[in-house]
């Protein structure tokens, strides 16, 4: 009977063990105090990349340069995408 109670006991501690790893990833949770309430830092640089991606488009529809872009449907969330990534890379390296 002893036997099997150690064989149980190793692997609660093996598993505990596999478990606190990844759990670690969560010791620092990345978001920004606004006004008292804290947002994700993914959150802002959606808003970041929407807003560029309409600048974008403003300085394109200025210059007629719009049409010379693929579908509309396939390159503005890409370039919203894109443009969210590079802000995230650039203003939350941690």
């Amino acid at each position: 009977m002893p036997v099997a109670g150690r064989t149980g006991s190793k692997r609660a501690t093996g598993t505990a063990a596999i478990a606190a790893i990844p759990i670690s990833g969560c010791s620092r949770s990345p978001s920004i105090g606004v006004l008292g309430a804290y947002f994700p830092d993914w959150l802002f640089c959606i808003v970041a990349g929407v807003v560029l991606t309409v600048v974008v488009y403003l300085i394109l529809k200025r210059l007629r340069a719009d049409h010379l872009l693929g579908p509309a449907a396939v390159v503005y969330p890409t370039l919203v995408t894109l443009l969210a990534l590079v802000a995230w890379l650039t203003l939350f390296q941690h």
